[in-house]
C-alpha cells in the first residue's frame, strides 16, 4: 500500500500525537508499505529548514506555514495545491478540527481516495486556549463537519469521544475505537538501572513526564512537591519534558530545592524506560487529557498512577491502577503520594494490575488494527 499521513506536526516535534503518528508511520514502513507524511514546517516555536527528507523509511514533506493561531495551530494552506495524493491507496488524517483536516478530507474526496480520521480527543475545553484560538476553533469545528462527512472511517482513541464525534457530524457506524499504544521495551526490566545514581537520588521517586503546558498541571504538582519534601526527607521529585509555556514557572517554584529536579526532554526510548522504572509513582495532574500515551507507558512500567479523573482517563484507569485526585488539589496530591509510597502492599497490587492491563495496548496490536482498516477500505 501507499499510505499518506496528514498531520500538523512531525519529528522533531515532541508530543503524544506526534509520537503516535511516528510509530504508526514507521511500523507501516517496516511492513513494506510506502509511507509519506505531509505536515507543516513549524516545530511549535520556529520554522524547520529541511522541507523534504526520509526518516526511518518514512518520506516527510513539510509545507510552509503562514502563521500560528496558537502553539498547536499552524496555518499551512499550501497543502491544498502542493500535496499530490492521486497515487495513494489511503489517506489518514490525524487530529480533528483544523484547516489541514478539512483540506486533507477535500483532497481525498476529489482524488476519490478512502480517508481515515483519527480525532485524538480535541474536545477538552477552553482552558489554556486564548480567545482568538477559541473563536478559530469554533468555526473550524463547524466547517469540519464536512471532513467527517467525507471520512470513510473515524478512529476515536477513547469511548469518551463518541458523543462529541456524533455532535459534529460523525456517523456512529463509521467510528472505531483504537487507543494509543505502548512500546515493547517498556515491559522489559532494565538491568543496572542508573537513573537515580546519575541524578543523585537516594530516596523514593515521584515522576512527572510530559509537556510543560498549563493544562498538564506541572505547576500544581510543583507546589505540592515543595510542601511535601519539607515534611519528608525520603522523597524526591523529577519533572521531565519540553517547555510549552510554564517550565520557567515550575523552575521558579522549586528553585533551591535539591530534591526537586527539572530535566530537559528525554527522547531515547531506552532512557525513557529506565526513567519510568526508577520511579515509585507516576503523576498525571492534568486539567484535561484525551488519552495520554504516558498513562499506558507508566502502566507497562508497573507504576502506580496518580491522575486527574478527566475526559478519557477514567475509561482506562480505575482505582485498581492508581488514585484519582482532582486538578489543583494540592493537599489531595500530597495525600495520594504518601498513601502509595507508605503502603508497599498497595503499590505492588497496583503495579501488577497495571502491567497486566498494559498488555492490551502493545503497538503491534494497535498497528495491526489500523492496517486492517486500511485494507478493508481499499477492498
Amino acid at each position: 500500500m501507499k499510505i499518506a499521513y496528514i498531520a500538523q506536526f512531525y519529528e522533531p516535534v515532541i508530543g503524544g500525537v506526534e509520537k503516535v503518528i511516528k510509530i504508526l508511520a514507521e511500523r507501516m514502513a517496516e511492513q513494506g508499505h510506502e509511507v509519506h507524511v505531509f505536515t507543516s514546517d513549524f516545530d511549535k516555536s520556529k520554522r524547520i529548514s529541511k522541507k523534504e527528507e526520509i526518516i526511518n523509511k518514512v518520506h516527510v514533506h513539510r509545507y510552509h506555514y503562514l502563521f500560528s493561531v496558537t502553539q498547536f495551530s499552524p496555518i499551512w494552506p499550501s497543502l491544498l495545491w502542493k500535496a499530490k495524493l492521486k497515487d495513494f491507496d489511503v489517506i489518514h488524517i490525524h487530529v480533528f478540527g483544523h484547516l489541514f483536516t478539512l483540506i486533507g478530507g477535500y483532497l481525498a474526496k476529489i482524488n476519490k481516495k478512502p480517508v481515515v480520521i483519527t480525532t485524538h480527543c480535541p474536545w477538552t475545553g477552553s482552558f489554556g486556549r486564548n480567545k482568538i484560538a477559541m473563536v478559530a476553533l469554533y468555526f473550524s469545528y463547524l466547517l469540519n463537519r464536512l471532513s467527517f462527512k467525507w471520512a470513510d472511517k473515524i478512529i476515536a482513541i477513547t469511548p469518551w469521544e463518541i458523543d462529541n464525534i456524533i455532535k459534529y457530524g460523525g456517523r456512529k457506524d463509521k467510528i472505531t475505537i483504537i487507543p494509543n499504544g505502548v512500546d515493547d521495551i517498556l515491559f522489559k526490566k532494565i538491568k543496572n538501572n542508573r537513573f537515580k545514581k546519575i541524578h543523585g537520588i537516594n530516596g523514593k521517586l515521584v515522576l512527572f513526564f510530559g509537556r510543560f503546558n498549563i493544562t498538564k498541571g506541572a505547576d500544581k504538582l510543583a507546589l505540592a512537591a515543595k510542601e511535601l519534601i519539607r515534611k519528608r526527607k525520603d522523597i524526591w521529585f523529577v519533572f521531565v519534558g519540553p517547555d510549552e509555556g510554564i517550565k520557567e514557572r515550575v523552575k521558579e517554584i522549586v528553585k533551591d530545592e535539591e530534591r526537586i529536579i527539572v530535566l530537559p526532554p528525554i527522547r531515547d526510548i531506552k532512557k525513557i524506560a529506565e526513567m519510568y522504572q526508577a520511579a515509585d509513582v507516576y503523576m498525571l495532574p492534568s486539567y484535561r487529557e484525551g488519552l495520554p500515551l504516558t498513562l499506558f507507558e507508566a502502566m507497562a512500567s508497573g507504576m502506580p498512577i496518580i491522575a486527574s479523573p478527566v475526559q478519557g482517563i477514567p475509561y482506562e484507569m480505575t482505582t485498581k491502577n492508581g488514585i484519582f485526585v482532582n486538578y489543583g488539589d494540592i493537599n489531595g496530591l500530597q495525600n495520594a503520594i504518601l498513601k502509595i509510597l507508605d503502603n508497599p502492599k498497595l503499590a505492588r497490587k497496583m503495579s501488577v494490575a497495571n502491567r497486566k492491563k498494559a498488555l492490551n495496548y502493545k503497538w503491534e496490536n494497535i498497528a495491526d488494527k489500523t492496517e486492517k482498516i486500511y485494507k478493508s477500505l481499499i477492498k
